[in-house]
């Protein structure tokens, strides 16, 4: 991630912008980490990785049957020694 001082962000707010649009820019004050610029797809796709909390009695049929169907990948079947 890069860094950017908000005195240099509002001299050079155009190439703070497609900076961004690669890759997302640190703003700083006074040498702190304050804010993030990132693009507006970086910041989509964050945002549906939301995850959603449902009560056990609120998860649809449909979904409880692919969880109860659903098969661990082999390469992490070592870590089931971890639950006793």
């Amino acid at each position: 991630m890069r860094h950017v001082s908000s005195q240099e962000l509002q001299r050079n707010i155009g190439q703070v912008q497609d900076m961004a649009l690669q890759e997302p820019v640190s703003i700083t004050r006074h040498g702190r980490e304050r804010l993030v610029l990132l693009s507006a797809e970086e910041y989509q796709r964050l945002k549906n990785r939301d995850k959603q909390a449902l009560a056990v009695e609120e998860i649809p049929d449909w979904l409880a049957r692919e969880i109860g169907e659903a098969e661990m990948d082999a390469r992490f079947e070592h870590l089931d020694a971890l639950m006793d």
